[in-house]
């Protein structure tokens, strides 16, 4: 595949997804709540919460740390100058998205709405349809046999 013609997204779509599902999940447990997500004690889910939250915030920042550090556009509608695959992405080819799915899940345990659940899996779902089919042609096209050594022993979420 030539790698001009796989360029990456022109527009950076999982932020979007994900802050969108975070806004409807807020609107949504105000005006049309659902039952709340059941915990034996008070503060178990909201502990569990901001844990989570913790683990997604480093991981985020553990990512887009290790982009920066090998000049690689954070934003996926920037061009890969490397195919980067320490760090987090050792782990996972989507450690940014993983991030993003913790943190809306954590969200929705620190508040209890469960429509942040519900907003977590949508933003997940929209994200593996919309951005990563392309940024996936884009690193093969980009980085080709390394790329497709690197898919096959790295699992895409955990």
């Amino acid at each position: 595949m030539n790698a001009y013609r796989a360029k990456p997204l022109k527009y950076p779509w999982p932020p979007v997804l994900y802050l969108t599902g975070i806004l409807l999940a807020m609107i949504a447990g105000r005006f049309a709540a659902l039952e709340p997500i059941p915990s034996p004690h008070p503060l178990l889910l909201p502990a569990i919460g901001y844990a989570v939250a913790m683990a997604a915030l480093t991981l985020d920042i553990w990512a887009v740390r290790t982009l920066m550090d090998r000049q690689t556009p954070v934003l996926d509608s920037g061009c890969a100058r490397h195919l980067v695959t320490c760090g987090p992405f050792r782990f996972s080819r989507n450690p940014i998205y993983l991030g993003y799915t913790l943190f809306t899940v954590a969200l929705g345990l620190i508040s209890a709405n469960s429509w942040f659940l519900i907003a977590a899996l949508v933003s997940l779902v929209a994200t593996r349809l919309i951005a990563i089919p392309s940024e996936e042609r884009h690193l093969e096209a980009r980085f080709g046999f390394d790329y497709e050594y690197y898919r096959k022993r790295t699992r895409r979420w955990i």
